[in-house]
């Protein structure tokens, strides 16, 4: 759990989600090969992949203060929608499928979120509130 206060709450609970959702996806991944069949096709497994992947690359863009991380996290959005979509009709009442879907949807629900460019540190006063227009380029220009 990232814990540093250097970032707003807000930052800080999607960096966590989106590392909880890159762990559930790559234990899934596991999980699904050894179970075979459906769990196993090449489009689960390469979905899950794309899912960690987009996950990590996006807490990282928002821990080290990207101004790109609102582009990441509204693919990061998106890629976990679908995933959580597949697991859940993949999963029946598999408790690993579940978790990685309920993963998924939270890391979701607070990258869409964080994929406005008011999101971003460089655009909130020092209060944490946004600033000027919510454009990343207000803020560099």
């Amino acid at each position: 759990m990232i814990t540093t206060t250097s970032l707003p709450a807000d930052v800080r609970r999607c960096a966590n989600n989106c590392t909880d959702c890159h762990v559930a996806c790559v234990h899934t991944i596991d999980h699904c090969l050894r179970a075979g069949g459906a769990h196993a096709a090449a489009d689960h497994i390469g979905l899950l992949l794309d899912c960690a992947a987009i996950c990590a690359v996006s807490a990282d863009a928002m821990l080290r203060n990207s101004p790109r991380h609102a582009l990441f996290c509204a693919v990061c959005a998106r890629v976990c929608v679908q995933c959580a979509e597949d697991c859940e009709q993949l999963g029946g009442g598999d408790e690993v499928m579940k978790a990685c879907a309920d993963a998924c949807r939270a890391c979701a629900e607070s990258c869409a979120q964080m994929s406005h460019p008011a999101s971003h540190p460089a655009n909130r006063a020092a209060d944490g509130r946004p600033t000027g227009s919510g454009n990343a380029s207000d803020a560099h220009g």
